[in-house]
């Protein structure tokens, strides 16, 4: 059982969340900004109450996660592009996770197969159930769509300032796996495939988080340091310290301070799809905080 003011927190998070990925998502249009687009949502979220829990995720065609915009990024959507938008919210370390796709091209079946095995997902999540049984649905719902899920993707559990726990929700069936249980709280994020049903690591990474508390000699790392533990471990993007010495973030990374997150890619030419909510489990079923 969960505690109804940590309950609370959970809806509140997820209804900023919920409103903010709406309006990233309509700003999705072929020419607009991508940093623009970022920089805006980003802000939305903060002048809404709430806080960003990781920075806003726009993915790109074959590449499925992980992406954000840098500073100074020129890009720009095209028309026929399929854009995941994945929004992260949190209230005092309590995280709301949402992404959905936007297609600018002709892929509604695409698109459909995250949608739909993410519904069907939540529509078993109860206590007894395993995470096993919940990928083997969510397998089915994109596979009769004649799609891959990506395999080596998965939904993750969520707790104060936590943002991937326990259980791990996967995208294909397997055997066992953990049993869900009252007071759970997880997001749930099929991705759809054309391509290969794997995901590896691109050469960029905008994404960081910290991992250690290790000191530091130069005095530019010390004080990004600083800035970076406000995060308490949540990600963060190089473009928020975009003014400081790159050679500070250098010395945090190589000395294992903090870790990066490469933008994550299918296949080249292939194109992928994600939906995602978070819930958490009650007695019977569960609640949709970012719906």
């Amino acid at each position: 059982m969960m505690d109804e003011e940590i309950v609370e927190l959970y809806k509140q998070a997820g209804d900023i969340a919920k409103k903010c990925l709406a309006n990233a998502a309509a700003r999705v249009k072929p020419d607009a900004s991508i940093l623009d687009l970022v920089e805006v949502s980003e802000a939305e979220i903060i002048d809404m109450g709430g806080e960003i829990a990781f920075p806003l995720n726009i993915s790109l065609n074959n590449n499925a996660a992980h992406d954000t915009a840098s500073a100074g990024d020129t890009r720009c959507f095209s028309k026929g592009d399929v854009v995941k938008v994945d929004m992260g919210v949190h209230i005092d370390g309590y995280v709301a996770d949402t992404a959905m796709t936007v297609d600018l091209g002709k892929n509604d079946l695409l698109v459909e197969a995250s949608r739909s095995a993410l519904n069907t997902a939540i529509s078993m999540v109860k206590p007894g159930v395993t995470t096993g049984e919940i990928g083997a649905a969510v397998q089915k719902e994109i596979e009769r769509r004649g799609y891959r899920p990506v395999s080596n993707l998965t939904g993750h559990g969520l707790g104060k300032y936590l943002l991937h726990g326990i259980p791990t929700i996967p995208n294909v069936g397997m055997s066992g796996g953990t049993v869900i249980e009252e007071g759970m709280s997880f997001a749930i994020e099929p991705f759809a495939t054309t391509g290969s049903g794997q995901v590896t690591d691109g050469p960029r990474a905008e994404i960081f988080s910290q991992i250690s508390n290790r000191n530091v000699r130069l005095p530019s790392a010390k004080k990004l340091l600083s800035e970076i533990k406000t995060r308490q471990s949540l990600p963060f993007a190089r473009r928020w310290y975009s003014g400081k010495s790159e050679i500070a973030l250098a010395q945090l990374y190589k000395q294992g301070i903090i870790r990066g997150y490469p933008v994550l890619h299918d296949i080249p030419g292939s194109l992928v799809s994600q939906a995602e909510h978070t819930v958490i489990v009650t007695e019977d079923g569960c609640i949709i905080t970012t719906a």
